[in-house]
């Protein structure tokens, strides 16, 4: 089961060092933050950054949850565990399968490039192929587009990378 952990954005990578070094294998078998690839120009030159694709969010899969729940004590600086109420809710199938399938194996959203047709989006590479209905903006300079994706029980708007190549 994959569940999520709210952290204060900006501590995703400090929380899931501390997750790794307090819990036990047994009831950790992978705890990791999606990352997407943003290309800037720094110096007049564009270089490839990774971000954090769900700022304040750490992604923990576990079939123990009880135990999960027992050794999260340990970390210092989690808000709270993703649910309704009281219970605590794992990511739903649709969810697991767009994280996997936009991040591949590494979970990092690689640079997508794509063309505009009639004021249409068509990506023509990349992780955002058959995809383009969730993009609700784009900015080409700053080579980004927003996605709006349903997650943790709600519509959460994303960043990624995308290169625009052309304009008919």
């Amino acid at each position: 089961m994959w569940y999520v952990v709210q952290v204060r954005t900006g501590t995703e990578e400090n929380i899931r060092i501390q997750c790794e070094k307090h819990m036990s294998g047994e009831v950790l078998e992978r705890c990791f933050i999606p990352y997407y690839e943003e290309a800037k120009r720094i110096r007049g030159n564009w270089t490839t950054l990774e971000k954090v694709l769900f700022p304040g969010y750490v992604f923990i899969i576990t079939e123990k949850l009880e135990r999960l729940y027992e050794q999260l004590h340990e970390v210092i600086g989690l808000t709270k565990l993703i649910g309704t109420g009281r219970e605590i809710v794992p990511l739903c199938a649709e969810e697991i399968a767009f994280i996997q399938e936009i991040g591949g194996e590494n979970q990092v959203v690689e640079m997508s490039e794509g063309v505009i047709e009639k004021s249409n989006v068509r990506i023509t590479s990349g992780p955002l192929m058959g995809m383009e209905g969730m993009i609700k903006k784009i900015d080409r300079h700053k080579r980004k587009a927003w996605l709006e994706v349903p997650m943790f029980g709600r519509v959460q708007t994303v960043q990624v990378g995308v290169e625009i190549v052309a304009k008919m």
